[in-house]
């Protein structure tokens, strides 16, 4: 019966990927979170872009999970966030203000510490232009927080 093996496999297969899943989903929708703008208590858009993420990890899982599957969802997720942002508002909050680019530049050089090099790669972007993002970003939220301050 060829099929018991099969079966055994995948469902090894499965195991492992769901043991990632369970370790790395958290703060995977957290990153999806902060690119979406969304509420973390009702985030409908961050939920389908992870849950898209994941299962393009799961699709390639025997190859990744001797890499680094986590570094791979999470470049999964924020193109997916790259090519429909445009579709979705910019939320609420302090990352309101910011364009969908220096979202995922200030997520992934913030938040995940994804080097610059690393970060410009995965956006296509020159390293200077990452740079640029970055700081534009940073001064808007600065600006933001300072009017906020002037305001109280």
């Amino acid at each position: 019966m060829w099929a018991m093996g099969a079966v055994d496999h995948r469902a090894g297969t499965f195991t492992e990927f769901e043991a990632f899943v369970a370790g790395a989903a958290g703060r995977l929708l957290h990153v999806a979170v902060l690119l979406t703008g969304e509420p973390e208590t009702d985030p409908p858009t961050a939920r389908r872009l992870l849950a898209g993420a994941l299962a393009r990890t799961y699709a390639h899982w025997r190859r990744l999970r001797a890499d680094d599957p986590y570094e791979f969802t999470r470049r999964q997720l924020c193109a997916a966030y790259a090519r429909t942002a445009w579709r979705h508002p910019a939320g609420t909050g302090l990352l309101a203000r910011l364009s969908p680019q220096e979202r995922l530049v200030l997520v992934l050089r913030v938040y995940e510490g994804v080097a610059e090099e690393v970060t410009a790669a995965q956006l296509g972007l020159p390293p200077e232009r990452v740079q640029a993002l970055r700081g534009g970003a940073l001064a808007k939220l600065r600006a933001a927080a300072a009017d906020g301050d002037n305001a109280a």
